[in-house]
């Protein structure tokens, strides 16, 4: 009698670990008001007891429903059940049942999109122009956000927190405001549910959000991969670091894409960015298994403004190495000129910004028929004196907006630079200066605060250029 009281006193406590159950968890990405990536399988995974036999049903109200074979938790406790594909709509309801029951309600089916980078992807609709305007038009229950807590690992990590939310004034306010700008635009385009994951940490490095198997596979980046990661102090710029801790987990989750705004932490190293980001996109591409998935990014705002001339500006070559990467398949550009602030790092207008990469994605992702880029250059002639440049997106012909175009530079073989006259012939720009008989190379925007006024008939501006490959100068006339 005594040795069954004494038994039962122990059960209640729930000491006896061996016969204690694990419920059945899924993983938070799997939570109320999910947005699932449409027209692809979803593999939906979590934790169970070993052994523990667990089903997963995604079904409307009326009953219907996609209904996989059950799967057994594997010896660690991790299991995972493979969805079929299903077209954009919701809600639905996912049950998942194990020993337990978990039913996670208002699931939508549409594309998901990856918002990521540092303090400009960082900053929240509250942070942004008109907050208060754009909050209270933000209510739509077909967009669905949720933001990854800021953390650092040494290792690839499969757990994160956080949850679904639905896009309204009473949750928008905390989140990235170009990321909500992005996926507003997007949904009203092609009117199906969008989920945003944002993933950004303010002031961080590019490197740290690459897996380290990418850096070390590349002789000009291996020197990023610490030999040592440095947990103390949550210091986020090492390489691989937030790689590990906010991009690793999402991996097994389908997305359709990503936006990027990044390069700050990296614009006095110009020259290595050139490989490491065209690297670091290439890498999520590999990790999601999608050889083609869409990824879009911000060139640096004007920040700092200085004299435009030829002194080799930190963040004209950095935008140089953005532009570079549209070599990638896949990829575009959101060129940002005219929103920058000279006097704060973060641009308060991030409207514009979140509607240009929306552009981007509508034209290159879903193959819409619209102008999504501003005039972007293609090459140039020296004739008589003159340089003749010619450019690709012109969306029904160049355009000048306010006076006489501006940010023109121009130079001989000696490399001298001085600044140009320029004006609209047709579908190219006549560049010259009396100074320079015979130019070899003509730049513009090249400053770090470039006054540029280039725009194409869209209502796009021009991205900065230079029509040579020459070490940066300091000469001037």
């Amino acid at each position: 009698m005594r040795s069954r009281m004494l038994l039962a006193a122990v059960l209640a406590t729930g000491l006896c670990a061996p016969f204690a159950r694990a419920d059945v968890k899924p993983h938070a990405l799997f939570s109320d008001g999910m947005v699932l990536q449409r027209d692809v399988k979803t593999r939906v995974w979590g934790k169970a007891e070993p052994g523990e036999k667990v089903s997963v049903v995604l079904s409307e109200k009326s009953g219907k429903g996609i209904t996989p074979d059950p799967v057994e938790a594997d010896k660690d406790g991790n299991w995972s059940i493979e969805l079929s594909s299903s077209p954009a709509g919701g809600p639905y309801t996912m049950t998942i049942k194990g020993k337990n029951t978990i039913e996670l309600k208002d699931v939508y089916v549409g594309d998901v999109w990856v918002a990521s980078g540092q303090s400009n992807m960082e900053m929240s609709l509250n942070g942004c122009a008109d907050a208060d305007k754009h909050k209270a038009a933000s209510k739509n229950p077909k967009i669905r956000l949720f933001t990854v807590p800021r953390k650092i690992a040494d290792n690839p990590q499969q757990d994160i927190n956080g949850k679904w939310v639905e896009c309204g004034p009473d949750t928008v306010g905390g989140f990235s405001g170009v990321a909500y700008f992005f996926g507003r635009d997007l949904q009203k385009a092609l009117d199906i549910p969008i989920g945003l994951i944002h993933t950004s940490w303010g002031g961080t490095i590019a490197e740290a959000w690459t897996p380290k198997e990418a850096l070390e596979a590349n002789p000009d980046l291996k020197k990023l991969v610490p030999a040592m990661i440095k947990m103390e102090g949550n210091n986020a710029n090492q390489g691989t670091v937030l790689y590990n801790a906010m991009i690793a987990p999402l991996i097994s989750y389908p997305i359709k894409g990503a936006i990027w705004y990044q390069g700050e932490s990296n614009a006095g190293r110009a020259a290595e960015y050139e490989t490491l980001f065209p690297t670091m996109i290439q890498s999520w591409r590999k990790a999601w298994k999608q050889d083609d998935m869409p990824f879009f990014f911000v060139q640096l705002a004007p920040w700092q403004k200085i004299e435009q001339d030829p002194t080799d500006p930190a963040w004209a070559r950095l935008r140089e190495s953005q532009r570079l990467t549209l070599k990638l398949p896949k990829t575009g550009m959101a060129v940002i000129t005219d929103v920058g602030d000279e006097k704060d790092i973060h641009p308060k207008r991030k409207e514009p910004v979140g509607a240009r990469l929306a552009l981007a994605a509508r034209a290159i992702a879903y193959g819409q028929k619209i102008d999504y880029s501003g005039p972007s250059y293609e090459n140039v002639k020296f004739v008589d004196g003159k340089a003749i440049l010619s450019f690709q997106n012109l969306a029904g012909g160049l355009e000048v907006k306010g006076g006489e175009l501006t940010g023109f530079t121009i130079a001989g073989d000696d490399k001298i630079f001085c600044n140009a006259d320029a004006m609209i012939q047709g579908d190219t720009i006549v560049v010259s200066s009396a100074k320079v008989v015979k130019p070899a190379a003509v730049r513009f925007g090249w400053a770090n605060y470039p006054v540029v006024n280039l725009w194409n008939k869209a209502g796009l501006p021009a991205s900065p250029f230079r029509t040579d490959d020459w070490a940066m100068e300091t000469k001037k006339k």
